[in-house]
């Protein structure tokens, strides 16, 4: 994701009423370093990122993870939903994928060797949410 959408995505979520923070690499350090701490803690439901934190970063507990975008590599891809489901805890890893997105996402699997059901959102009722 880049910086200006992971603001872009923030600023959307808060505008609905969900606490959120960005954490990107045009942030200052203590602006992540804060970000992180209240995520970790519980006191920030929602931490969108770049790839700036895909690797190196222990949370203990983390239910779910939400691409936006996919990475170019299916390393990146793997490193990001291995944040979730980890030490034997429930997670869930869910992935937005555009039509032009389709065959990249069949080659990260391939790689992964793991297939996944595929949700067409085409129709589906989204108000509410």
């Amino acid at each position: 994701m880049k910086v200006y959408e992971a603001d872009k995505v923030t600023d959307k979520l808060r505008k609905n009423g969900i606490d959120a923070a960005a954490m990107h690499s045009k942030k200052s350090q203590g602006a992540r370093t804060d970000a992180l701490s209240r995520f970790k803690s519980g006191k920030l439901p929602v931490l969108v990122a770049t790839d700036l934190i895909s690797r190196g970063i222990d949370i203990k507990f983390l239910p779910h993870v939400i691409n936006y975008e996919l990475p170019r590599s299916p390393k990146d891809y793997i490193h990001r939903i291995g944040r979730t489901g980890r030490a034997e805890n429930p997670g869930e890893a869910i992935t937005f994928v555009t039509p032009e997105d389709v065959h990249h996402f069949r080659v990260i699997q391939k790689k992964m060797g793991k297939w996944v059901t595929m949700i067409d959102s085409e129709g589906m009722d989204l108000s509410g949410f």
